[in-house]
This record gives structure tokens, sequence and C-alpha cells, in this order.
């Protein structure tokens, strides 16, 4: 059996298309779904219109990994499906997963291609994070060229995802897991709120001798960051703060100390353009105002 677990918050109408995705697909299946304490009628929607999904409503937000864990730790599953409230699966998607990790034991995770809405494929699937890879998102080289590989490489911008390979890293969007050996499931570092938490756990499982696989044959859609647009500084900040302790803690106070100057260089690159922009157009649009005031709030962020 598949369980498949659901964290939620403030997604309203993105866990209805997520949640209608998995029912009916031919593969026994379990679905959990954990509500970070939503206030916009998520778990009443998932209560009135899903009665089979075993639903965990929180009394607060929690984070990411933590609300994960809590659905890692009840699931019954052979594997373990981590998938993001605002991903679709497409049909067949689940069972190429699944069986992929049946036909290859010495696989820990895999990751199915996503999509953007309009189909463009997303990039999902990272090599190691490193300082360099963080001075060119930060500079934004990781931009400017995404199709090479000295500067897009962290996000395998230079690639096209077509194809099944071997990467050091999935998206935790759509993150198949099998079980550890002794039956336990791999867990979440909890002391990260939000984003890079993926990041340390596929770490983790390679240190440990684990294979991690991109598979490009199973699809979902992604509606990319939907339940941060209203909060964009606040995402930025928890990005921030989980890359610098993903260096504390495998690489040492010194790297997380550059990893906090090449955020905060970052930070002040964006306010600098933001806040030209806004003289430069007497402050005419409220997209470049916006922009500069997002950035001045993670540039001040402690």
């Amino acid at each position: 059996m598949l369980s498949i677990i659901v964290v939620s918050y403030n997604t309203r109408e993105l866990p209805r298309e997520c949640l209608a995705s998995l029912h009916g697909e031919h593969i026994p299946c379990e679905v959990i779904v954990v509500d970070n304490a939503s206030s916009d009628g998520s778990v009443e929607l998932v209560q009135r219109e899903f009665p089979w999904v075993y639903l965990i409503a929180n009394s607060e937000n929690r984070g990411f990994g933590a609300a994960c864990n809590q659905g890692l730790r009840v699931a019954q599953g052979r594997y373990l499906l981590i998938l993001n409230a605002d991903v679709r699966a497409t049909p067949g998607a689940l069972e190429r997963l699944v069986e992929f990790m049946d036909a290859h034991p010495e696989a820990v995770a895999c990751g199915g291609q996503l999509r953007y809405p309009d189909g463009r494929v997303q990039p999902s699937c990272a090599v190691e994070l490193t300082l360099w890879a963080v001075f060119c998102e930060q500079t934004g080289l990781a931009k400017l060229f995404p199709r090479t590989r000295l500067f897009g490489g962290y996000w395998r911008t230079w690639w096209d995802f077509n194809s099944t390979i071997e990467v050091e890293q999935v998206m935790g969007a759509c993150m198949l897991l099998r079980r550890l050996p002794d039956g336990s499931p791999p867990l979440f570092d909890e002391d990260y709120f939000l984003y890079c938490e993926d990041t340390d756990l596929c770490y983790r499982l390679r240190q440990a001798g684990g294979r991690i696989f991109y598979v490009h044959d199973a699809v979902f859609i992604h509606h990319l960051g939907a339940s941060g647009e209203p909060m964009r500084a606040r995402m930025i900040i928890h990005y921030n703060r989980g890359k610098e302790r993903f260096f504390r803690k495998f690489h040492g106070r010194w790297a997380s100390g550059v990893c906090w100057l090449l955020n905060r260089l970052g930070a002040f690159i964006r306010w600098l353009v933001g806040s030209l922009l806004t003289l430069l157009t007497l402050g005419r649009f409220a997209r470049f105002r916006r922009y500069a005031h997002t950035f001045w709030q993670v540039l001040s962020s402690r």
C-alpha cells in the first residue's frame, strides 16, 4: 500500500484539486492530510468533500517538516509519498513512482516531474547545495545564465528534465520515500520551519548510503508557492534561514555565516533595484514599491 501525506496551509481550493486527483487511482493507497491551522476553511472542505481522508487538524502552524512527520508516523504504507497541497497527480503518475521503486530496491527516494499549470517543466531535482550555488542565486547569476552548469547548476536549469537519472535531491513537493531497514519512516528535521527540510533529508539519506532518483515520466502539476504569495517576504526569510541552518548543521558555523552574508547581499541588491525603479518612475508602479518593501523586510529580518 502507498501512503500519501499532504500538508495544507491556507490553500483551500488547491487541496480539492490535489485530493480529487488521488481518488480512483488504480493503486491501493491511504491519504493523510495534515492541516497547519488554516483559517480559510480548508479543514471543513476536506471533512465535507473527502470523508475517506485521514485528517489531522493542528491548532497551530507547526511548519512543513513537523507536519509531514505527523503524517509519516501514522502512515501504514510500504511507500510514503510527500505531496504538496498545491500539486495534482496526472493519471498514472502514482503507479509509475511505485513501479520505479519496486524495480530499484537500491532507491531510498524518488521524485516525479513537476510542471507548471501552463505545461512548462519546473526544475524539481537538484545537485548538492553549496555556497557557490547560494552565491549564484543571490547575485542573480543563476537567472542570467540558467543554461550553464557553472551558474545555473543547483536546480539543473541547464538540463531538459526528460530522462530518469540519479540525483542528489528531489523537491519535497513530490517525494516518494522507502521505509528504513528497521521499518520506520524517514523523518524530517523539525528545526526547519519551511524550506530546505527536503535538502536536509536527502543529504542524510545519501550520507547513509541511499540513492535518490528523478523519474521523468511520473508527471505532476504544481502551482508553485500558492500558499506563499500574500506573504512573500516571510517565505523568503524562511528559505534563507533554512539554507543557513543546513550549512551550520553539516558544514559548520563559518559556512553558515558565509551563507548569511550572501543572503543579505542578495536582499540588498534586490532592495536597491526596487528602490531605484520606484524613484525613476516617481512611485507610479505599485509592483516596484512592493518589490522594494519585500526585500527591505528580508534585509532587516534577524
